[in-house]
């Protein structure tokens, strides 16, 4: 028998540069661990943020450092505008300072990363991946504007796009759009995966423990950014309608005074708690300490419609049942998997009634899904399984081994 040879693997750098702070970035994160655990070195060029140091290094082995200036969540929508096009500016003029020899490789996380990607590689060399996470036209703000400014972002970032060596993005559906839409080759798909946890291991009680709750009482978990069409609103709705349990909403984002406030005027306040958002490498004990995960997402834009969010597929990892919208990009997982119950985001009723559904479970089959669903984590939609294209993508780009 004939034994193939050992691959031997060389160092190599990659710049991974975020459009915020990297605080809570957690596909950006997964990657920087997933390289620096291989020993390649690793710099993720992040946004100066509130209380954060500008250099830093994580505990998984790779650096941190940031550039330019905060912005203030609290910022009216025109003002946040020009303040994160100034941040985006600055980060831009220094970005190439904060990095300590040429890459191999500069992975740019969404439209506002790429041309901080394009500058470093422009300037120091490396091959310049182009992570679109959204449909960047019709997400956020950017789909509330009027046609002729999100057809002019439309050409800005095909033009932006065409100057990289490859196009990644997190499903199948936005790499069909995005292939016409920017005149590449077909987007190389890594999805928006997580690390399961140990199936069968004592699952935590962090918010039971962290609010002086009965350990009886389900939880209801939303996390993620506090921002418009998450269906946050319709949510904190819905807990009037699911006695006994409590929804705790843990996240971040300029909206969370707002949400506060709806909390504080529901019927179900006193079952309903605010959380600050924690770092991704602590997310997935939390997650695993709910009973029930909410994504109530809005249908309010293509970008929403299509989305295969990070908190699918950390529920999923987590072995923890969803809510989730009836849409076209997370359904198809949801339905595959028997993962949970899909919904009507924008009616708060039924939203409680996919709540309710899943709480009043026997033992067995709650049982039964959670074996299910962290089965598939730890396959088809583990994060080792997405990461291995990643490798190999960046094997093509660079000519060595990974």
């Amino acid at each position: 028998m004939t034994l193939e040879p050992a691959v031997t693997r060389e160092s190599q750098r990659v710049v991974i540069v975020v459009p915020s702070s990297g605080a809570f970035d957690a596909r950006a994160h997964r990657i920087a661990v997933g390289l620096a655990a291989r020993g390649h070195e690793v710099t993720v060029i992040a946004r100066a943020g509130a209380d954060l140091p500008m250099e830093s290094a994580d505990a998984s082995g790779y650096a941190i450092r940031r550039a330019g200036r905060a912005v203030r969540p609290d910022l009216r929508t025109p003002l946040r505008q020009m303040r994160q096009l100034q941040a985006i500016a600055e980060q831009r003029a220094t970005a190439i300072d904060l990095v300590p020899s040429r890459p191999d490789v500069v992975h740019a996380m969404g439209l506002m990363g790429l041309p901080i990607g394009l500058a470093v590689r422009d300037r120091l060399g490396g091959s310049l991946v182009y992570d679109a996470r959204d449909l960047y036209p019709e997400a956020g703000n950017l789909a509330r504007m009027p046609a002729s400014v999100r057809h002019l972002v439309g050409m800005i970032e095909r033009r932006w796009a065409r100057r990289a060596d490859r196009v990644f993005t997190v499903n199948d559906a936005l790499a069909g759009l995005l292939q016409a839409r920017l005149g590449c080759a077909p987007p190389v798909v890594v999805m928006n995966a997580s690390d399961p946890r140990p199936d069968g291991s004592p699952g935590p009680r962090r918010f039971h423990e962290r609010l002086g709750l009965d350990p009886a009482i389900p939880i209801v978990l939303y996390q993620g950014g506090f921002s418009p069409g998450r269906g946050i609103g319709e949510l904190i709705e819905a807990m009037s309608g699911v006695p006994g349990a409590h929804l705790v909403l843990l996240g971040y984002g300029r909206l969370v005074a707002e949400f506060r406030a709806r909390v504080d005027h529901s019927a179900a306040a006193s079952r309903i708690s605010l959380l600050p958002a924690v770092a991704p490498a602590e997310l997935l004990e939390w997650v695993a300490s709910a009973d029930v995960v909410v994504i109530p997402i809005q249908g309010d834009t293509l970008n929403h419609r299509l989305a295969t969010p990070n908190k699918l597929f950390e529920a999923l990892a987590a072995g923890v049942p969803v809510v989730a919208s009836d849409l076209p990009g997370m359904a198809p997982i949801v339905r595959e998997l028997d993962a949970g119950v899909l919904v009507d985001p924008s009616a708060p009723a039924s939203i409680a009634a996919g709540i309710r559904t899943l709480l009043e479970a026997g033992p067995e089959e709650r049982d039964a899904r959670r074996h299910r669903i962290q089965a598939a984590a730890a396959s088809r939609y583990g994060w080792q399984t997405q990461f291995a294209k990643l490798l190999a993508e960046y094997e093509r780009l660079t000519g060595r081994p990974w």
